[in-house]
């Protein structure tokens, strides 16, 4: 994606946390005619300070997107975090656009699609980790007939990542604007909120 120096997350400090707090991503590879497909779906995050980010996640069987990945594993996926609406009112002078900021992560990733049963079980058991650990207990008390059959309407995979790119566009080159856009955000609705919530991290964190 096109990053300029002044939005990049260089350290990639805030990359796990936008991932995993908003973890519906948007899968993209190419079709046999070499269009872009995409599958929105969530991904659970498996990362290591010495090995590549793995992603895990699942699509329907009669969804042909894991056909496009197996042969041609190479894709991208991307997170979006909060964004909003930005008045060029925030500005001390008129001669100003209005814009849009926002957190986003892209990481270019190579996919293994997955059949086996045992391990597409341990993919859904890691996704109610995330976000309904209670069903667990449900979903074995259902019975291994009922889960085979659930299983294999599914097809799994992993991405390994091979390059992860972290934006955090929230205007950080424009400090004359810094207080009214914060206030103005304050103001707005639940996405805003969280871009003033980030705006102050940012802010505390460069002064450290």
């Amino acid at each position: 994606m096109y990053l300029p120096q002044q939005f990049a997350d260089k350290n990639l400090v805030y990359a796990r946390e936008l991932m995993r707090s908003h973890p519906f991503a948007s899968l993209i590879s190419n079709d046999e005619e070499g269009l872009p497909f995409v599958t929105h779906v969530p991904l659970h995050l498996v990362e290591s300070d010495s090995q590549p980010w793995r992603l895990l996640g699942h699509c329907a069987k009669a969804n042909p997107h894991w056909r496009h990945l197996e042969v041609r594993p190479k894709a991208v996926v991307t997170f979006l975090g909060p964004h909003g609406y930005l008045s060029p009112k925030v500005y001390p002078d008129l001669a100003r656009v209005p814009s849009w900021n926002y957190l986003a992560v892209h990481l270019t990733v190579e996919a293994r699609v997955i059949h086996e049963a045992h391990e597409k079980d341990a993919l859904l058991k890691a996704l109610i980790g995330d976000h309904e650990p209670p069903y667990a207990q449900q979903w074995r008390d259902l019975g291994s007939e009922f889960a085979d059959k659930m299983l294999g309407g599914i097809v799994a995979f992993e991405l390994t990542s091979t390059q992860v790119q972290c934006k955090l566009k929230l205007n950080q080159h424009r400090p004359e604007a810094f207080e009214a856009m914060l206030n103005a955000y304050d103001a707005g609705d639940e996405q805003a909120k969280a871009l003033a919530q980030w705006m102050r991290r940012l802010k505390a964190a460069a002064q450290e």
